[in-house]
């Protein structure tokens, strides 16, 4: 604990993440810091991540001697930003303790009942934090805060009011607060706020509108993100396109300043036109949706409005540009059954999705859906995570049996990059997508247990898993013939992923010559995946959409063998003969090319030709001592 008179105080600002992951970036926090950089406070932000012991992350905080302890408090965290104040109470007891965030905002009352919190902070947490710290500096009291509300309160308990200019908040990456170079991904907020009232969503509760940063300040934080070789970036925007032309403007800076970067947006299917498409299709980039369901009648009942053909219209959009999106799709919304949830997911499918995020309904504190509840006979969790126990019309097996479902899809066509060949499986067998992954869900449970989850695996076990559930499925004689076909396009679409994520080799060019090459000790990119097919795969993949009849009479089961590799930002393949497949087997960074290349059969002139292809393509490497 700091007592100088001239030691300015300090205070820590906490956040605990759900895992790590490119996403866990204390952003909240850095937003905070980033407003009070010009006061003469010590600011400290600390990492935790959910699962590490309540009593380890008291110690850490501890240990930085703060006069202050605040937290980032979410749904996912709650309990352990309680636990931690608890022990902070006894290990600390003169620092003022407390907690600001959606959780708090939303259950304010609850959550100073339950920690040992001194004060929260409502609403948006720049200005009452800037004004905290000009407080503590000035070693004045905290009362007349804005936003500040305590246990007895002593603290005003009158929101404070929202930035209206969100540009007067210092960039926590311009400014240094947050040095981009030290993280996987970073988070971009664009706005705040969401001009649309989804009864179970929280985002627009007490906010008036939309209020965004200005393109201007965008841009330089764009051009810092590629200064400091960010990778990839979620977009913090409720309805990122819900004004169409700024976000095409926002869409056509990315292509100019940062063409390699990877992006992540939220939209509504409803702004999407022709031109934002392209403009989508243009960039690495992959797009979030919020179809919920596909029931009208259900989506009018928690304040969404649903126009089936429109939304096709608008995804075919997508499709033909060949943009990447995915789908949210939520299970156990008021007056869904677990049928209408099955239709909904037959609905998504059909429109080939690159994959689905599948979550049971959260009635959350401060929601339209929390407030009325009670009438509508919706049993759910009393504590976070919030989740939907029963309805009238879903009961509790049902919710069982669609979290079941659900899971089977996270894994068999999420996690198992099906999109492209999912819908023409499900075609051959004459079965719905859903009844299809009930059945799967239901082996898994066997197999696994009940409480399986996409987690539990990793790529290469949900590949096999696929093979052989497949291999089950197509066993009776009317769909035997249909297998090769099948595992043909599983494995393709499997090593082709897997090459996508492969890191790059680098291209090494001093072997230019017939002779040095064959005299070389060459080995196989970590990044090639050599496979073999029972089709010929450049067939498979030239016939563009996959059509399993039509391909079973047409093409000739004949046997192939490729290479998949990942070349400039492309994945190739290339179909070879099964001597010069062996050779590419044999290499092991040993041995001379010259002798294996006579092992496998293939004359000198012929393999020095193909090694030096392989070697400018990157999937074979050469590196001398």
């Amino acid at each position: 604990m700091n007592s100088g008179q001239n030691v300015n105080p300090k205070i820590v600002l906490v956040s605990i993440h759900t895992a790590l992951s490119p996403q866990s970036l204390p952003l909240a926090a850095a937003f905070l810091k980033s407003a009070a950089i010009n006061i003469p406070v010590d600011i400290t932000l600390i990492d935790f991540f959910a699962g590490q012991s309540p009593d380890e992350c008291a110690l850490a905080i501890k240990k930085a001697e703060p006069d202050a302890v605040g937290f980032s408090m979410y749904l996912w965290n709650r309990e352990m930003c309680v636990k931690i104040s608890e022990q902070l109470r006894l290990s600390l007891p003169s620092a003022k303790l407390f907690a600001g965030g959606p959780e708090v905002t939303a259950d304010p009352g609850a959550v100073l009942r339950t920690a040992a919190f001194d004060f929260i902070v409502s609403g948006e947490g720049e200005s009452p934090f800037r004004q905290l710290c000009h407080r503590m500096a000035a070693k004045l009291e905290l009362e007349g805060i804005s936003g500040l509300q305590s246990r007895e309160d002593k603290l005003t308990s009158t929101p404070a009011p929202e930035i209206s200019d969100l540009d007067e908040i210092p960039s926590p990456y311009i400014s240094g607060v947050l040095d981009s170079r030290n993280y996987t991904g970073i988070l971009w907020q664009l706005s705040r706020g969401c001009c649309f009232t989804c009864d179970f969503c929280f985002d627009s509760r007490g906010s008036r509108g939309v209020r965004r940063f200005s393109l201007k300040r965008l841009e330089a934080e764009l051009h810092h993100f590629v200064s400091a070789g960010v990778s990839q970036v979620f977009v913090l925007d409720s309805t990122f396109n819900q004004d169409s032309n700024r976000a095409k403007a926002i869409l056509r800076m990315i292509r100019k300043i940062a063409p390699g970067m990877h992006f992540h947006f939220e939209v509504r299917s409803e702004f999407i036109d022709r031109e934002m498409s392209r403009l989508f299709a243009k960039l690495a980039c992959s797009i979030q949706i919020g179809l919920q369901s596909s029931d009208t009648r259900v989506m009018k009942e928690v304040g969404r409005i649903f126009r089936r053909d429109d939304f096709v219209s608008r995804i075919g959009l997508l499709n033909e540009s060949g943009a990447v999106f995915g789908f949210d799709l939520i299970y156990g919304l008021p007056g869904d059954t677990l049928q209408g949830f099955y239709n909904s997911l037959d609905f998504a499918l059909t429109l080939y999705p690159n994959h689905l995020d599948i979550f049971p309904l959260a009635i959350l504190p401060g929601t339209a859906l929390h407030l009325k509840s009670s009438a509508l006979a919706l049993k759910h969790l009393a504590a976070p995570p919030y989740t939907l126990i029963s309805s009238p019309v879903c009961g509790i097996d049902d919710m069982q049996r669609a979290r079941q479902t659900a899971s089977a899809c996270d894994i068999f066509y999420t996690r198992g990059k099906a999109v492209a060949w999912f819908n023409a499986v499900m075609a051959v067998l004459k079965v719905k997508p859903s009844e299809f992954l009930q059945r799967f869900g239901e082996t898994l449970a066997i197999q696994r247990g009940a409480a399986f989850s996409e987690s539990d695996f990793d790529d290469g076990e949900v590949w096999k898993i696929q093979r052989g559930y497949l291999s089950q499925i197509f066993s009776g004689s009317r769909l035997k013939r249909f297998l090769p076909l099948v595992l043909d396009l599983v494995d393709y679409h499997y090593h082709y992923a897997a090459a996508l994520l492969a890191p790059q080799t680098e291209l090494l060019n001093s072997l230019t010559d017939k002779k040095g090459i064959l005299a070389a000790p060459l080995r196989r990119s970590d990044s090639l995946r050599l496979v073999r097919f029972n089709y010929e795969i450049l067939a498979i993949v030239e016939a563009g959409a996959p059509d399993i009849r039509w391909m079973s009479e047409h093409l000739k089961q004949q046997g192939s063998f490729a290479a998949i590799y990942p070349h400039g930002n492309v994945v190739c393949t290339e179909s070879f003969d099964e001597a010069y497949y062996r050779l590419l087997e044999l290499l092991d960074g040993r041995t001379n090319a010259g002798d294996l290349a006579a092992k496998a059969g293939i004359n000198r002139k012929g393999a020095a030709e193909f090694l030096l292809f392989a070697l400018k393509e990157g999937f074979v490497i050469y590196k001398p001592d």
